[in-house]
């Protein structure tokens, strides 16, 4: 295989963002924006639990697995179904990403591939399959986060600088190039959040407008002292998938990200491949094997009834 930089390969967006941001919405209207571009997407579903995909996704995992049917089976609840459920279609991921390659090497290729995720985030940002699923597309393809908030619901400080902290610790687990996005432009405005970004003093005026100077507040206020340097080192920007604003600009942004990933990732990733190869092999070995014995636990249940 030719390396990455020496080869046309389409860049993979992992779209990620609390439950209610506009992550299904945003990708439908990312759909609509390529045909108007004449250029050409490829849409993965990774959500086993959502009863519509208004995309059109290329790649389900409704398909391989039964949500409902794991939840019974295993006897968990909604989360550790989700989570069970992702497991399993990440233990089949390389046909995955042998799909995405035989499409992008066809006549036209591929220009975007866009990952769509569980609305309960932490099940892909902290869980192994979603790490597996991320290195797994690094090491094959130009790579990038698109974390999106639910800018209504952001402005309030306390709220801008939790979403703020789960994007920091998400970008420096999975170290590749990573865009804010803020949705809903359509409703509220993200001049706020920018502005608190680019200017710590008016984040701080903002916490002064506060009735009372409580434990969160001080707190807050150290933090966005220790967020200075992430927010300089990432690129944001407004869009509303309900109306199309802002797109142009997104797509701005993911071919800076695509250009940091090979300027600054994709060195030290081929650097760490022999050793980032062998730690998703020992995952997915150490998932299966797990599997299987659960698999196994429960046919002997069944066997005894």
């Amino acid at each position: 295989k030719k390396k990455m930089s020496e080869a046309t390969k389409p860049l993979v967006c992992i779209v990620l963002g609390m439950a209610g941001s506009g992550k299904t919405t945003l990708l439908q209207r990312l759909n609509l924006h390529l045909e108007e571009k004449n250029k050409n997407g490829y849409y993965i579903n990774l959500d086993p639990a959502v009863t519509q995909v208004p995309f059109g996704a290329n790649i389900d995992i409704r398909d391989t697995v039964d949500y409902k049917e794991v939840m019974k089976q295993y006897g968990l609840g909604p989360n550790g179904g989700i989570m069970t459920s992702l497991n399993l279609f990440t233990t089949r991921f390389d046909q995955v990403i042998d799909l995405i390659d035989s499409k992008s090497n066809q006549n036209g290729g591929l220009d975007y591939v866009f990952i769509d995720t569980p609305g309960q985030i932490e099940i892909f940002t902290w869980s192994a399959s979603g790490q597996i699923i991320t290195e797994s597309l690094a090491s094959e393809f130009p790579t990038c986060l698109l974390y999106v908030i639910d800018t209504p619901r952001t402005t309030s400080p306390t709220t801008f600088m939790s979403n703020m902290l789960h994007a920091c610790s998400i970008l420096y687990r999975t170290k590749v190039p990573m865009v804010l996005v803020f949705n809903k432009t359509d409703v509220v405005s993200p001049d706020f959040a920018t502005e608190w970004m680019k200017d710590f003093e008016a984040f701080q005026s903002a916490l002064d407008q506060s009735d009372t100077e409580s434990y969160t507040t001080s707190l807050n206020r150290s933090l966005s002292l220790v967020l200075d340097e992430f927010y300089n080192t990432l690129s944001y920007v407004g869009v509303s998938a309900a109306t199309g604003d802002g797109m142009d600009k997104l797509f701005e942004s993911l071919k800076a990200a695509e250009d940091e990933f090979e300027r600054d990732y994709l060195p030290d990733l081929n650097a760490r491949r022999e050793a980032i190869a062998e730690q998703i092999k020992k995952a997915k070995e150490i998932g299966l094997a797990k599997l299987m014995k659960d698999v196994k636990l429960t046919a002997e249940e069944d066997d005894k009834k």
